[in-house]
């Protein structure tokens, strides 16, 4: 089992009692460790503020949470070259009852997993994906929020879990193409790359930000819009983001298959000499 950090020190269980076991009441992020470090930490917390925000949570000062991941990071027995921390904040013990005071001081465990790498040749050959039936909810309160309640996700990857396929896309209640269950989705059509607004649902992945970024200081622009399914299934490229694995292009969407990803090989290969050497090619 892994080892957790409660605010700062070691703990190995949760009460009863707390928020996020009764309701599901925080948010979590999950950071690769490489070489010993979070990486795109800043962004990690830029996105665990503006959660804290809409839940009206009292988040930790940035260096306290830092040197508690580090603590973490420093005791753990996994290879920390190489691993995953994932950091929890939630609104903490309190009696039953929905109702909490605003706004809530928040409980942090951070805790570090072991992790591989992927196999070459999802990054050589791609990946196989298929359309999820389950659908992500429109202009919720907390889209956007990588909250603890996760059960879209779980549901939708239930679905694709005994065919073998690596990912599965969710679309919203108007058929729009919104993610997958644990990445970003980017589409190229004629040389020209798009991810679906996530506007009305969806999270902001931290490896979506870092490409839209760089690719923004490249000739590779990005355009931000609405992609319907027809959209996904008539595109030359596609390819997912994700902050453990970087990019990986798509091989296969259903019955939809790409066999070439010239764009997605440059944008690959941008993004690995920008901190990401797993797209090394």
């Amino acid at each position: 089992m892994s080892r957790w950090l409660r605010n700062g020190m070691p703990t190995d269980g949760v009460s009863i009692d707390e928020r996020a076991f009764q309701y599901g009441d925080g948010l979590f992020e999950t950071i690769a460790v490489r070489g010993g470090h979070p990486r795109f930490w800043d962004m990690h917390l830029d996105r665990l503020a503006r959660g804290c925000d809409r839940l009206r949570l009292t988040m930790p000062r940035r260096k306290v949470l830092r040197r508690w991941l580090d603590d973490a990071i420093a005791a753990s027995n996994e290879d920390t070259a190489f691993c995953t921390a994932k950091l929890i904040l939630t609104s903490g013990v309190a009696a039953r009852g929905y109702a909490r005071s605003v706004p809530t001081k928040v409980t942090a465990y951070c805790g570090i997993h072991g992790s591989e790498p992927l196999a070459r040749g999802h990054y050589v050959n791609g990946v196989s994906t298929v359309v999820c039936n389950t659908r992500l909810a429109l202009f919720s309160v907390t889209a956007g929020c990588k909250t603890l309640n996760r059960l879209e996700q779980v549901l939708a990857r239930s679905e694709f879990a005994p065919d073998g396929a690596f990912e599965g896309l969710t679309l919203d209640a108007d058929d729009r193409l919104i993610c997958g269950t644990i990445s970003n989705v980017f589409i190229v059509e004629s040389g020209s790359i798009s991810t679906p607004s996530l506007e009305r649902c969806g999270v902001e992945g931290i490896m979506r930000r870092h490409v839209l970024e760089v690719l923004a200081a490249s000739d590779l622009p990005v355009s931000v819009r609405d992609i319907g399914v027809s959209d996904l299934l008539s595109c030359d490229e596609v390819f997912l983001t994700n902050s453990q694995f970087g990019v990986l292009p798509v091989h296969r969407c259903g019955e939809r298959s790409w066999h070439e990803h010239p764009v997605t090989r440059e944008v690959m290969s941008i993004v690995s000499a920008n901190n990401v050497a797993e797209c090394a090619q």
